[in-house]
């Protein structure tokens, strides 16, 4: 199985070349190629003497791609790219536009282990994790094929904090100086609520912004829409939410989908109030977005605007984040949902 160069970090990469016996600064280039470049052939990292890129290939050394099966746009100007991995499996990544603005949704996993209960992702088969290379090389094809990137959200298919490892390599990887020098502060990573892994990204060296999908305000609730919260309820949840802020200072995310008659009333924005007392934050209340086979409703603007006022009056910063891109299955919840057909509307583009 060859080893993907994409998937290393700058210092795995100095690693990699001290073992072969070369000089350590040549990791730089291989880096720089790959993550300032987009070189995706070893032949073509042209600082490094023809002898050891033939060196690096003869033992099994390569760059991966990404290949883009469909692209798919919505009127309001969303854009979701259906990309194939090397064994067949298949992830979505949206690119959302508002303004100047640029936002890419990046997926973290081939399908979602989580099964929350109004999501298209956990309607399908979990294939696997993807490794940082996978994640990153959706931002640089997106780039490629788009225009720059100013955002990052790890909001896509998949539960990023379950691959932990590869999401922080690949936070790494897109801030590294000598790559796409994303800022840490226009990275989010955004978790169900696996507890322990929040704790544990609380000491980290990079730290991106933090972002938890709540969309309930009791453990009776939430076990019903997030099975998670079975595992780790509300209060082992905001004990991990409270000693990252411990540490850090900072303000996390909160993410509430108001889905019609099942938590969107006034009781229901009362009890949230309650839960965050005390916890710096702001909540995105997001309108919930309908796919295929759901049994749910989005709540009107109308009650979605009252929600917002109870929350707002108790001193919690909230705001109201409107469905983008549903028109091609790519707003919040519905990635995945036709993921059995890529011919869909739209362009049909690969990348080589």
């Amino acid at each position: 199985m060859n080893i993907d160069l994409k998937d290393k970090t700058l210092n795995e990469l100095e690693q990699i070349i001290a073992g072969l016996g070369q000089k350590r600064y040549l990791a730089r280039y291989i880096f720089q190629f790959i993550h300032a470049e987009d070189v995706t052939d070893i032949e073509k990292i042209t600082p490094l003497s023809k002898t050891f890129r033939k060196q690096l290939i003869g033992q099994g050394y390569d760059i991966s791609k990404l290949t883009i099966l469909n692209k798919l746009t919505d009127k309001d100007g969303t854009v979701k790219y259906v990309f194939g991995l090397e064994d067949g499996s298949r992830i979505e990544t949206v690119l959302l536009l508002d303004g100047k603005r640029r936002t890419l949704c990046v997926s973290t996993q081939a399908g979602c282990k989580m099964g929350c209960e109004f999501c298209a992702t956990g309607r399908i088969k979990f294939r696997r994790n993807l490794s940082a290379g996978e994640i990153v090389d959706q931002l640089y094809c997106v780039q490629k094929d788009s225009a720059l990137i100013s955002n990052i959200v790890y909001m896509g298919m998949g539960e990023p904090l379950e691959n932990y490892d590869a999401v922080v390599k690949s936070v790494q990887i897109l801030n590294d100086l000598a790559g796409r020098n994303i800022g840490i502060r226009h990275i989010t990573v955004s978790t169900c609520g696996l507890a322990p892994a929040i704790k544990k990204l609380a000491y980290e060296k990079l730290h991106p912004r933090l972002a938890i999908s709540l969309n309930a305000p009791t453990d009776e609730l939430r076990n019903r829409l997030m099975p998670i919260n079975k595992k780790y309820p509300l209060t082992k949840l905001l004990n991990a939410v409270r000693t990252y802020q411990l540490k850090l200072r900072e303000r996390v995310t909160f993410e509430y989908v108001l889905i019609k008659g099942i938590n969107d009333s006034l009781l229901h924005a009362g009890q949230l109030v309650k839960l965050l007392r005390g916890i710096k934050c702001n909540v995105n209340l997001i309108e919930y977005n309908p796919h295929g086979g759901c049994k749910y409703k989005g709540t009107g603007m109308e009650q979605m605007s009252r929600f917002a006022q109870v929350i707002e009056e108790a001193g919690i910063e909230n705001t109201i984040r409107l469905k983008k891109g549903s028109s091609i299955c790519a707003a919040c919840g519905q990635l995945g949902a036709n993921l059995n057909s890529v011919s869909g509307t739209g362009e049909s583009i690969r990348h080589e």
